[in-house]
């Protein structure tokens, strides 16, 4: 993972499990390291390590979307905000595939950019109201 895209409460995976990062630091040779915790483990690891979590049907939920809409190409999932939605496009093509806000279509596919997104946005966590495991 790029360090640079990385903030402090993304969720990461490592080893199979996921993590929320609690600090990026830098060793004495220039080498990016982050401290991540779960409810088990707390451990500081090279950034490299670390891999991003994929955007689910599942994590939409979790981040407090709805399925409003589902066809044989897609699914829209929907905020209670009216200008953010996610569509998973269902064709090879993934032409309507991300995040849509006021209309816009934004790359996103994983958990820490919709988190830096939404961070930006509403200067909270979209994960304020859950408990991950």
């Amino acid at each position: 993972m790029n360090v640079a895209d990385l903030k402090i409460k993304n969720l990461v995976e490592y080893k199979n499990q996921i993590f929320t990062i609690i600090e990026i630091f830098q060793n004495n040779d220039k080498d990016y390291f982050v401290k991540i915790e779960n409810d088990i483990h707390s451990v500081s690891v090279p950034a490299l390590s670390i891999k991003p979590i994929q955007i689910t049907e599942d994590w939409l939920e979790k981040f407090g979307f709805s399925r409003t809409y589902s066809s044989a190409q897609t699914i829209r999932y929907e905020r209670p905000e009216a200008f953010i939605k996610y569509d998973i496009d269902l064709s090879s093509r993934k032409l309507v595939d991300g995040l849509k806000i006021y209309g816009n279509s934004i790359r996103c596919k994983y958990i820490h950019e919709f988190q830096n997104i939404f961070s930006s946005l509403f200067g909270k966590e979209p994960l304020n109201l859950i408990k991950i495991h």
